[in-house]
Parts: C-alpha cells; structure tokens; sequence
C-alpha cells in the first residue's frame, strides 16, 4: 500500500523511531576504534567501547537491513566529544554511552570525524530517514571535587578551549552534593550521581549550550532527546526549547524516569515544557502486563485512557517498551511471542513508537550494562522484524495509528480489543497475551463501516479475518493463544479537516508552524490562531506550513477552514510574548503557614497575566537558598520590562498578595539573570 507523505521534522506520531547504541551497533570503520584499555575486542567487556560507529550505521542503511524494517528515524548516543580517561572502578568503565561530555561542539572521534556524520545524515536522507541526536545538557562527566585526578574530573572544552573543570569550585557546576531523588527540588540542585551537574543560570555555560545545539543543527539533524530532564529547571528548559526552535524547529523530547503511575510533575513537564517525553507510563505498564505477566489488560487500558486524559497531546508522547537504562524486553521470557505482542500494541497506539536496538532479533541483557549488548545479528527473518515491516508503513498510510483515540471494544484479563479512529479512518486491534489459553469473543461492536476485513499481518502471530454488519457487529470467533489480529479501514476522498498534530507547540509571532492531519485539500484555505488568519507557506491535503501571526501571547486554538469553509477540530498552541530567556527570581524573608507556597505572578503571558492561577511555581526553599528564602528559575521574555509580585497559596487555594508597588525587572537580551527582593 503506498503511504502518504506525511513526513516533516517536527510531527513525528507517523513514525517509527530506531533506538541506537551507536557503539553497540556495528563496527564499520575498524580505523576509529579506540586503543588500550578503552576498548574491548569482541566487545567481551560492556564497560567498554566495542568498536561501533556512524559508518556502521550508514552501512545498515546501504545494505536495506534498517530501510527494509521500515522505520523512519533513528535515535543514536549523544554524538559530542566525550572524557578519554577511564573511570578508576573495578570495571575500568568508559564513556562509550555518549553521555559524558567534555566538548560538545565537537564529535567524538570513535564514532566518526564531522564528515562521517554528514554522510550519516545525507545516506539517512536519501533513504527518507531521519536522524536524532541525544543531547545530555545536564552534566558533563564524573568528578570528585576532593581528587582533580579523577578521570577528568568534570571538565568542559569550547571547540577545543578549556572552560572549567569540577574542582576549580567554578560557578559553571553544581556545588550542593548528590541527590537523594526525595524531590524534585532535590534532583535538579543537586549532582546525578556523581556527574559534574551544571549550574545552568550560569549566562557563560547558558550561551555555550545554546552555540552547541545551534551546531548539530546546522549539521542537519531531524530531532533531539533531551536526557535528564527531570534534573534540570523546567523555566532554563522551555527557554532552551525556544531557542532550538527558533534556529531550525526539529521534534525534540525528554527523558523522565518515572514508574507506570508518573507524578504531578512528570505530567506538567510533558504538557508545558514545549517538548514531548519518553512515555514511561506507557513502557512500564506494558513491562509489567505483557512482559512480566503481572497485572491485567485492565491496566493496559486504564493507562491507555488515562494518558489520554492526562496528556494535553498523547499523539506527541514517545513510546517504547525498553531502552538503555532498563533490562530489555526479551529477556528469559516463556516466548518471544511476548516480544511480538509488546511491539504490536506499541506500534498501534498512540504516541511516537520507539524500538530499541535488537528488539526485533529478541535481544536479551539485564539492565546496565547488560542490555547494551553488542547488536546480535541482522536477520530480517524473525517474526518481531516482519511485523515491524508490516505495522510501520501504516502509520504513514493511515492516520488512525499515529493521530486517532483510542476506544476499548473488549476486554477480559487476557484480552484487549481496541479501535483507533480519526477523522474517518479505523483500525481496530485484538490482542490476547495469554499464550496458553484461547477465548471465544463475541459481542463485539465497532465503528468501522460494514465489510470483511482481513487481518493485516496476513496471520504472522495467527489473525485472522472478521465481518461487520451493517450495525457494526462483529462475528463471534475464538481468539487462539498469543494471537494478535489488526483490522484497518482508510478513508478515500475525505471532505473533512482533521488536525492530527501540530509542531512545534510553542513560539513568537512570525514563527514557522507545521500542521499535519487530512483532508485539507489541494486548493488553499485559512487557518486561524483564535479569531485571527495566519500567513500560508504552503498547503496540500494533509501538510500545512505557515507563520505564527501577531497574536497577543497566550493559549490560542488552531482551527483550519478549507477552501468550501468545512473547519476543522480545534488545537492548542502557546503563543510566547518573545525570545526567551532564564532569570531566577528570590523572594527573602517570605515566611509562610503549614500548606503556604510560594508563587509568582505578573505582566506578561509567561508570568500568568496577573492571575493567581496562571502563576509560576511552587518556588523551591531547602538547596541553593533556604528558607524564609524561595527561588525558582523562570522563562521569560528576553530584553521586556517586566512588572511582578510574590504570592502564597494555601491547600484551600486562598491567595496572599505581596503588598505595596509592583516589583520592577527589565530582562536581559539575551544569556540569564537574577532578581533579588524582599517580601
């Protein structure tokens, strides 16, 4: 079935995202390989590096193995030069991860030179792959600010020119020990670890991580994972996403480690932050439920419908079923058939699905460093790549998959039935995880129109092939042990708008914004931010480009209207007031009752408009200050007079105003700032 191009660089629900350890991958260039203790033959030691680079990715790319899966991008190790020095544990563990940094605006050169990474990135392009880069902008490497020997001890190069290392007490890094992850404040002031964090309202350090990314960006790269967003101020963070924006708008998401529950946090970061996240709760609970067989597919649904509540955009949210951090998927499982399942769900549900290295030749390992494991071979046999192959191009061809909701048509504890929809397009999912036992269904409704439909993995994990009838009744049948069955139906000549996703969410006035969904047409229409037209760039039926039009900043729905004035489903998208920067703003003296917190409120869309609850915060009081005294690091606009007051707001909601004038602040340009008062 030939897919429709639904293809662009920041809408990424249509695809298929690869997840590489680049070092881990495949060996293509033997010249770049590392020498002596930092690297192991035959990769026999996972602490060390085991030879893969980026010619061995261009060369799966070349030989089909990675086009013939049928994913459409792929996510490799942070590509930035990383500490030479081994760590001096009993392993003699190196940075062949990628995630400790020493410079990063040049590459590491066990991966490959900056020309090798310009033909990874136009050999990925010929083949309409993307590229994702993992940037790690929270920390550069280990250090001990009592031992400047050890192994580099934190330290930070500009393009060759030293910054700073840990032990020179500078104001680049962190100083307030390591976390106990017991709260959030608590994890972002404090060390990962023991990992040289960096003090990110630092302006030197703010400048140079923004110089960095602006690099790989040029280099032209498709997308960003951002590790460590937890341990990072969110206000540094949004900042950071608008200036990635502004230089080349690229779809870029975070790493929050949470459990299948997330928290309060986790879930504010992924609606405002202006980037998406790794969708631990969709990965944990389909750990627990079809991996490990705990729980029921009760929970499988609970988490599908409540994500769906929860996310303000659970098409944008990066799925997956293991990664790097976590043991894999396979690993001493009753069957592969398990892994089968896991990739089935996955690849049918809302989200970006993101398979890791070696899932699909059911790869085993526990945790780190286990599940980073040389790539074990490259059959394109197995039952987990050929559904790959058959499940990826559908997200492109039918925007059920990778925009629609998500309905629960019937469900036992072994058993779930659910249907995407969108627009007018169907798919309708059958999965039984119990491989001992068959259930006979029966009952079972849809929306889907009246037809026979056969089961589109043409019986791979034994589907098999329904009828509906005119009242969209299904026919009873038996659904066998380990089956998994896919139903779809795709709309021909939509007359009906549908936006499906929008990218980036967040920008100024004149900013680039892509729209993607169906039915749109081929002759242009109109699109509006609230009340109001924005400028075309350029229309077809299921891709729209334009600018942000001048707006007051704030929320603002998207609605496009074709050229016979059918309007769409609405959109909402954050118009910021300008160029952002970071500036922590301290309150002294500001004492509070028993279920007080402080916030902040003030004249412009970033600080609330005025409005208690719009306001920013709960501002922090134990790490870098301590309380009476409250900070917090805050988004705003850069080079504006700002006009503000301190609130507290306790459990009932009652809201205590700072008194006298309005506090006074004119941002900076550009780099960070801090403003100091009393209450």
């Amino acid at each position: 079935q030939q897919a429709t191009d639904r293809s662009n660089s920041v809408n990424y629900s249509t695809d298929v995202i690869y997840q590489i350890v680049t070092d881990r991958f495949y060996d293509g260039d033997e010249s770049n390989n590392p020498s002596g203790e930092l690297y192991s033959e035959d990769c026999k030691n996972l602490r060390k590096y085991c030879g893969g680079d980026w010619q061995g990715i261009i060369d799966k790319i070349d030989d089909g193995y990675l086009t013939n899966m049928g994913v459409t991008a792929l996510w490799i190790s942070p590509p930035v030069e990383n500490i030479f020095e081994t760590i001096d544990d009993e392993f003699g563990t190196t940075s062949y991860h990628g995630y400790w940094a020493r410079d990063y605006k040049k590459t590491n050169p066990f991966f490959g030179s900056t020309e090798d990474f310009e033909r990874l990135i136009e050999t990925a392009h010929s083949h309409d792959i993307k590229i994702v880069i993992d940037l790690a902008p929270n920390h550069t490497s280990p250090a001990d600010f009592d031992n400047p020997d050890y192994a580099e001890n934190g330290v930070l190069y500009d393009d060759g020119n030293y910054l700073g290392s840990y032990s020179d007490d500078s104001d680049l890094f962190l100083y307030n020990g390591g976390t106990d992850f017991s709260n959030y404040e608590d994890e972002i002031y404090r060390n990962l670890f023991d990992l040289a964090s960096f003090n990110h309202i630092n302006s030197e350090l703010n400048n140079y991580l923004e110089d960095a990314v602006k690099k790989w960006l040029d280099l032209g790269i498709d997308g960003i994972r951002i590790d460590a967003v937890a341990h990072m101020p969110p206000g540094w963070q949004k900042a950071y996403m608008d200036t990635i924006y502004d230089h080349r708008a690229v779809f870029t998401f975070g790493e929050w480690f949470t459990g299948p529950s997330g928290n309060e946090d986790y879930t504010k970061f992924a609606n405002n932050s202006g980037m998406s996240v790794l969708d631990f709760r969709f990965a944990q609970t389909t750990r627990n439920v079809i991996g490990n067989n705990n729980g029921t597919m009760y929970d499988i649904e609970k988490m599908l419908t409540d994500t769906e509540n929860d996310y303000d955009r659970p098409q944008d949210q990066v799925t997956f079923l293991d990664n790097h951090d976590m043991s894999r998927f396979t690993n001493g499982g009753e069957s592969t058939r398990t892994t089968d399942i896991g990739l089935a769900l996955m690849l049918t549900s809302r989200g970006v699905p993101t398979i890791y290295y070696g899932t699909e030749q059911y790869m085993e390992g526990d945790g780190d460093p286990g599940s980073r494991g040389m790539m074990a071979s490259f059959d394109e046999n197995t039952d987990a790549y050929k559904l790959i192959q058959k499940l990826a191009p559908l997200r492109k061809s039918n925007p059920a998959y990778g925009y629609g909701t998500t309905t629960e048509r019937w469900i036992n504890d072994d058993v779930l039935i659910y249907e995407r929809h969108f627009g007018e397009n169907y798919a309708l999912i059958a999965i039984n995880r119990n491989l001992n036992t068959s259930y006979n269904i029966q009952g079972l409704q849809t929306e889907m129109p009246s037809n026979s439909y056969d089961d589109v993995l043409d019986g791979l994990l034994d589907g098999q092939s329904i009828v509906v009838d005119n009242k969209g009744g299904v026919n009873e049948f038996q659904m066998s042990p380990g089956e998994v069955s896919v139903w779809e139906f795709e709309a021909e000549n939509v007359d009906k708008p549908s936006i499906g996703q929008v990218g980036p969410i967040i920008g100024e006035a004149g900013r680039t914004v892509t729209i993607s969904g169906e039915g749109f047409g081929s002759s242009q229409g109109t699109v509006h931010f609230g009340s109001t037209s924005a400028e075309i760039l350029s229309w077809n039926d299921t891709i729209i480009t334009l600018t942000v039009p001048n707006n007051e900043a704030g929320y603002h729905d998207i609605t496009v209207v074709t050229e016979d004035e059918q309007v769409s489903n609405a959109y909402e998208f954050e118009v910021l007031t300008a160029d952002q920067v970071t500036v922590r703003f301290i309150i002294d003296n500001a004492e509070t009752k028993l279920g007080e917190n402080v916030f902040l409120v003030g004249n412009v869309h970033e600080l609330g408009n005025w409005d208690p609850e719009q306001s920013v915060g709960r501002f922090f009081n134990q790490i870098v200050y301590q309380y009476p005294t409250w900070y917090y690091d805050v988004n705003v606009p850069a080079n504006t007079d700002l006009e503000f007051k301190f609130i507290k707001i306790d459990q009932d909601n009652n809201v205590t105003w700072q008194s006298g004038a309005n506090q006074t602040y004119s941002s900076p340009e550009s780099g960070t700032g801090i403003i100091r008062v009393d209450w």
